[in-house]
């Protein structure tokens, strides 16, 4: 069987063969890549014809054989070869993963090194390298033989090129350099990681980042456009090297040498590195002293267009607009048509017209959904699709769909009629002169971007579209566009097994994710890199642990040794995996599972915490943190609030902040501190302002905040208005989830008012909401107060309140909160003391036993209107039960919570947590 039988051999075989013709070797020989050849010769030896399927000696099993092959692939794979490491380094490494034979890899290792005196020695040495490769007399499939054309494969012929293309003066340098590498230990030697390169991601990130800029100007040398891995010297840039740590040693030897030679490679996997620092933690990186060491860099590196990429992407997390429009013109003027943003098969020169102009419209449209422009967003998302099918640009044509599609379902619109309405793009009717609604367009654009990202093979947008069509099933009844006729549909009613099928299927990317798209992928070595360094971590007794935790961002894990080394699947694709276990959390808040959403939240943070943004980490904060404030009350959550504050400082003007405001405003409602909660209700209003672009949910909630405070107060009337004006902006945006709370909210509302014959309405149109949705809590929380209403109209109905009751009592008690439990134990107790069939000395265990475990539930919340009415309750049932001293005790208590409302002190300890 061949080894590595086909990897990366296809594009490295073909740049050995010009050359032979200019007499240039692809690599420069060195005494690293002799002995990485003694390997590959230990690893497939030759004159291996007619012997058993068995692992070649020294190995004891096939995994240790792969594990050796494993290693030989990362070192030849690495970004890092130009700087090479010393034997010591070399040795430690190959110890890590030379653990069953007793260290004689690095016996015989040394031993062939020592053993190369002269030239011929050296000739001898290559020459028995030849045998590697060639298949012997008689081999089988079955034989274990070295594939030419496999990566191994393809290094052993450029070191045989490069030792054969040599002169006698060069064999006679290489074998002084053999000589200094068996007996020197100087730093010359080591490896980039020594100096920690990728550490320089989080050491460029400080705050003194300004005060390396200047080193660049010592050094103003360039680099082709043609450099690869293994070329000299001279096709290299030389870019500043910063402290691995702040230790004053580590300060002194970068100072007495502040440089080091960085290939394209690396200076593009540190660029792509920024970009996902930017993402995860965009406060790290301060926007002025990055722009000017970004500034110093296209000066060194004037071909790497990604930099003024980056300095979009910098200025654009920073919010701001100007510059990151400057930014992403000046990228797009010198680089797109070069450095295209899709990969396709077609040639240089048409890429330089094919997917300039489109790919730029496309980041234009996300800057401006970025900054809340959602009309400019859609012209400039508009015009990329009329310009894409003009130049039959399918995979740009594929992501711009995809992103309108985001738009449409992030951004509420209520109308899009002369900004995608031209022919190149959804089109507005069906043909019968009707006009498609933004919910029908968003649903055509989905299943267009699926079906072009499925004709393309684009797995990470085919795993966006899945997620976006199982969003879209979970909030959207999927009416059909023809409402009358024989062949109209009848079901109305969202579908959970969709939503569970496209996020199962969006998740199936990573197991679909196979060698083939890993082939074809911008690989630039960082993955074997990171492979290397955790790989020497492993054993390095030189890194200590302070060392360790100074990396960001690494998608590895230095506590282990061997089996836990870095994910080779892109970190976008992750991202999506991630995504998927963090919507199907959400899907599980709709579908009112509280298991079930606090399990794919801590999934999600303990599986995917590499590969995700700061936003999505901290929303799954969010989730865990208000399951603790509806499940264990406000003190738990606050605890792991503060923890989470300090975790995302970034996303305190976002979720975070957003969550302390809503657990805040719960609490002084509960307490009656109605100063506090209308301070909250206006935080929330500058929040929603329409100053700044803001999504709709968001002035959902503040409308919400401002109605049940209004409500609070015992303004219902105007409590009413603000509920009934959030309800038509609901419905105007398509809302459809958010009407059955808002609906929900005015049943509330007329129910406090004692207007419960106008309630019930509200609340039976709620419980049809939720039932269309599949919302089972949500349905269980209307049905609660439709029997609280049918209660309040009085006895002669306590019988049908008290069968409602019953029948939401399962949902509630399995998944419902402490608010909510205590409500339906209260609402129980009162159809039971309502009934005038009821008596409770026969039955006392039926009142007083939701009776306290209301009392206990609401003390946590501290909720004090509705324990008032548990208390008068206990009290009144002690009264029909003749005990007359817990009869005053639950008076007391009663008392108590009712001067708490009514006379709040201390309103500002409410803000305190």
């Amino acid at each position: 069987m061949n080894v590595f039988a086909g990897v990366g051999g296809g594009s490295a075989a073909t740049d050995a063969a010009p050359a032979v013709g200019t007499g240039k070797a692809l690599l420069e020989l060195t005494p690293h890549k002799i002995a990485v050849c003694h390997l590959v010769q230990v690893f497939a030896p030759p004159a291996q014809a007619g012997g058993d399927v068995v692992p070649p000696f020294p190995f004891e099993s096939l995994a240790h054989h792969n594990r050796l092959g494993l290693f030989l692939f990362t070192l030849t794979r690495s970004c890092e070869d130009f700087l090479e490491p010393p034997l010591e380094e070399f040795l430690r490494q190959l110890k890590a993963v030379d653990d069953l034979t007793n260290g004689w890899f690095c016996e015989q290792l040394t031993s062939t090194l020592s053993a190369l005196n002269s030239p011929d020695d050296l000739f001898n040495f290559f020459d028995k390298l030849r045998g590697v490769l060639t298949a012997p007399e008689g081999a089988s499939a079955e034989d274990i033989f070295l594939d030419p054309n496999s990566q191994l494969g393809v290094f052993l012929r450029c070191c045989i090129l490069a030792f054969n293309s040599m002169t006698f003066e060069g064999v006679c340098h290489l074998l002084a350099d053999i000589v200094m590498y068996c007996n020197s230990t100087d730093a010359s030697y080591d490896m980039a990681e020594d100096e920690n390169f990728n550490n320089e991601v989080g050491s460029m990130m400080d705050a003194d980042i300004g005060s390396q800029a200047d080193m660049f100007d010592k050094y103003h040398r360039g680099f082709s456009s043609g450099s690869h891995m293994g070329e000299s010297s001279s096709a290299l840039t030389r870019a500043p090297m910063l402290p691995y740590d702040s230790d004053d040693a580590n300060t002194s030897k970068a100072d007495d040498n502040p440089t080091c030679l960085r290939s394209r490679w690396q200076l593009e996997a540190y660029l792509n590195q920024q970009a996902d620092i930017l993402e995860k933690d965009p406060s790290s990186v301060p926007l002025n002293s990055f722009n000017a060491t970004m500034t110093k860099l296209r000066t060194l590196a004037p071909e790497l267009h990604r930099v003024q990429f980056l300095q979009y992407l910098n200025a654009l997390c920073h919010d701001d607009y100007v510059t990151s429009v400057d930014n992403l013109h000046r990228y797009f003027d010198y680089s797109a048509g070069m450095q295209g943003l899709f990969g396709r098969s077609v040639s240089p020169v048409q890429d330089i017209v094919v997917g300039k102009y489109e790919s730029a419209l496309l980041c234009l449209g996300n800057l401006h959904c970025y900054f809340g422009h959602p009309k400019k967003a859609l012209e400039a998302f508009a015009e990329a699709v009329r310009v894409s099918q003009m130049n039959n640009d399918d995979s740009c044509l594929a992501y711009v769909l995809g992103a309108i599609s985001n738009l449409l379902s992030k951004i509420g619109m209520s109308n899009t009629v002369g900004i995608i309405s031209s022919p190149y793009s959804i089109g507005t009717n069906i043909g019968l002169g009707t006009p498609l609604s933004i919910q029908q367009q968003l649903l055509v654009l989905l299943k267009r971007s699926l079906k072009r990202a499925d004709m393309l093979k684009l797995p990470s947008l085919l795993s966006f579209d899945h997620l976006s069509l199982a969003k879209f099933d979970l909030k959207h009844v999927q009416r059909p566009l023809v409402s009358f006729g024989p062949n109209a549909s009848t079901k109305l009613r969202t579908c959970p097994v969709d939503v569970c099928k496209n996020l199962r299927l969006s998740s199936r990317v990573l197991t679909d994710f196979g060698t083939d798209v890993l082939s074809t992928s911008n690989d630039n070595g960082s993955f074997s890199t990171s492979w290397l360094r955790n790989l020497s971590a492993a054993t390095g007794s030189w890194r200590s642990s302070s060392v360790k935790s100074t990396k960001l961002h690494n998608n590895d894990f230095d506590n282990f040794h061997y089996h836990a080394q870095p994910c080779p699947v892109p970190a976008p694709v992750l991202q999506l995996a991630g995504s998927a276990c963090l919507l199907r959390a959400t899907a599980w808040e709709h579908y009112g599972s509280a298991p079930m959403v606090r399990m794919n939240a801590l999934v999600y943070a303990t599986c995917f915490a590499d590969a995700s943004s700061s936003s999505e980490m901290s929303l799954a904060y969010v989730k865990l943190i208000q399951q603790l404030a509806v499940f264990k009350g406000y003190s738990a959550a606050f605890c792991a609030l503060k923890l989470a504050e300090k975790k995302f400082p970034s996303s305190t003007s976002s979720h975070i902040q957003l969550l302390r405001m809503q657990i805040l405003h719960e609490r002084a409602l509960h307490r009656g501190h109605l100063k506090i909660a209308q301070q909250i209700c206006d935080e929330f209003g500058v929040l929603s302002s329409s100053v700044c672009g803001v999504d709709i949910e968001l002035k959902t909630e503040a409308s919400v905040r401002r109605a049940r405070t209004l409500l609070a107060a015992k303004q219902f009337s105007q409590a009413a208005a603000v509920a009934n004006s959030l309800f038509s902006t609901c419905y105007k945006y398509n809302l459809q989830v958010e009407n059955a709370s808002v609906l929900l909210l005015l049943a509330e509302i007329y129910k406090k008012s004692d207007n419960a014959v106008l309630g019930l309405p509200y609340a039976l149109a709620s419980q049809s909401f939720c039932k269309s949705f599949n919302l089972d809590l949500l349905e269980a929380s209307a049905t609660l107060t439709l029997a609280e209403l049918w209660l309040a109209l009085g006895s002669s109905h306590a019988k049908r309140a008290l069968s409602l009751v019953y029948q939401c009592l399962p949902m509630i008690l399995g998944h419902g909160g402490l608010e909510l439990r205590a409500r339906a134990h209260i609402t129980l107790a009162k159809c039971h003391l309502s009934d005038p069939k009821f008596s409770v000395p026969e039955d006392p265990e039926a009142v007083l036993d939701p009776l306290n475990q209301a009392t206990e539930d609401l003390q946590v919340l501290e909720y004090h209107d509705m324990a008032a009415e548990a208390y008068y309750l206990k009290a009144m049932a002690y009264n029909h039960l003749g005990k007359l001293d817990e009869r005053e005790e639950a008076a007391a208590c009663f008392k108590e919570h009712i001067t708490a409302l009514e006379k709040p002190h201390n309103e500002e300890d409410s803000l305190v947590y």
